[in-house]
């Protein structure tokens, strides 16, 4: 049987992509599965904020257009760039084991985002993180930086940025942990939904695919998705909105965190739960409910 991966062409996608090839034939001698690359339009739009650009959907429209034709069974994404909605026949079937989930500070001069001097320049591509950020540190410079993490990496090499704030589980899968000054403390800059997960999406009737994807799946992952994507639906969230959803597997049960933030970090607004991990989705509407009443639906217009 020949299962066929659609994927980005960055380095990270295809790395993401090659190993969930390498499980997938581990799993199953008898599948031979082939990778189908492609140039979406978020990785030709590289100018301006991507919330201006149309959004994170922007890299997924032609994995899943191939899905829907034929080309290609499974599309695995970086569960943060993957919309709350999906085209008809098409859906999250499934997540893999969460790595760290936290957001890094990168830089070749300090070592800590507090050693930062005023007027700093600090380059992301993020509401979420500029939002929360900026509350803390109003003090310092907040630039767009787009492109893969290589380009990203030069430009602040060239001097063009201080500091970079990036995803540590990118960094990580590339062999680049060494460039993570810190990883940032949830409390600083609570991580995006789906953050460090990879999340594999199919035809919703390919049986056969799924059966196959099975061995992938990872239920504690799942339970804590669950959840924050359901606050992140309820709010119509993505990378279009400074929303933050972080959930956790305590000993008492799942904790959900959430933040909505103003662009220029003048507030932030902090709602958070605890209860049975299978009630996640509906403690992520409730939470997500809380926001709205505090006034988040102000930042998220």
């Amino acid at each position: 049987m020949l299962l066929t991966i659609a994927t980005r062409e960055s380095p990270l996608a295809l790395w993401q992509a090659e190993h969930v090839k390498a499980l997938l034939e581990a799993a199953h001698p008898d599948l031979e599965v082939a990778l189908l690359p492609m140039t979406t339009e978020g990785d030709q739009k590289l100018e301006g904020p991507l919330y201006t650009s149309g959004g994170k959907g922007l890299f997924v429209k032609e994995l899943e257009k191939a899905l829907l034709d034929g080309r290609a069974d499974l599309a695995v994404h970086s569960l943060k760039d993957v919309p709350v909605h999906f085209p008809d026949g098409l859906g999250l079937v499934g997540v893999m084991a969460g790595e760290d989930p936290r957001d890094a500070f990168v830089s070749p001069t300090y070592r800590h985002f507090d050693d930062l001097p005023a007027g700093a320049r600090v380059g992301s591509a993020s509401l979420r993180r500029v939002s929360q950020l900026k509350h803390a540190r109003p003090d310092l410079e907040f630039g767009v930086v787009r492109g893969n993490l290589q380009t990203r990496l030069r430009k602040l090499d060239e001097g063009q940025f201080d500091a970079l704030i990036l995803a540590v589980a990118g960094l990580e899968r590339m062999g680049l942990a060494a460039r993570i000054a810190h990883p940032i403390d949830p409390e600083l800059c609570l991580p995006a939904v789906g953050q460090g997960v990879l999340g594999l999406e199919t035809r919703l009737n390919d049986s056969a695919t799924r059966d196959r994807l099975a061995c992938l799946m990872d239920a504690p992952t799942a339970e804590r998705i669950a959840a924050e994507r359901a606050v992140s639906t309820h709010l119509n969230g993505g990378c279009q909105v400074p929303l933050a959803v972080h959930a956790v597997h305590t000993p008492e049960g799942l904790r959900i965190t959430a933040r909505v933030g103003a662009p220029d970090g003048s507030e932030l607004i902090e709602v958070e739960t605890l209860g049975p991990a299978d009630q996640g989705p509906q403690m992520g509407v409730s939470i997500a409910e809380q926001l709205l009443a505090d006034g988040a639906g102000d930042y998220l217009e």
